[in-house]
């Protein structure tokens, strides 16, 4: 497979089956650049929006963030499971896991549906 960029609002990502990943730092560092924030107001910008994602599922309730998708906790039964190296059956204890999923707008955007520069709230 041949290892192409493509361009997607300044940002370049390689085309490789590695997921880039965007750090914090990187969100303040934009927010710097596109807003003109200063560097410790961008940093904390970031930082509340998380902490803010980070309190609101801990208390149970769902994040919505539009044209983007819904965090949401979901809460798992008990059920028995496997060691898959000794095939010992273990009970797996009731859990609340964090799901994602994804806007329709966020779907489309991806799929080439939709362009960047469209309207997207």
């Amino acid at each position: 497979m041949e290892d192409t960029e493509e361009k997607f609002e300044g940002l370049s990502l390689p085309a490789t089956l590695e997921t880039p990943t965007l750090t914090k730092a990187e969100l303040a560092d934009l927010l710097f650049e596109r807003l003109g924030l200063n560097k410790r107001e961008s940093k904390d910008m970031v930082e509340a929006l998380f902490e803010l994602i980070h309190e609101t599922l801990m208390k149970g309730d769902d994040v919505k963030l539009s044209g983007f998708g819904n965090f949401q906790i979901r809460r798992k039964a008990p059920r028995p499971g496997r060691n898959p190296r000794t095939g010992e059956t273990i009970p797996i204890e009731a859990r609340q896991v964090v799901t994602f999923h994804a806007s329709h707008k966020l779907k489309a955007l991806v799929q080439g549906d939709l362009h960047p520069s469209e309207d997207f709230e």
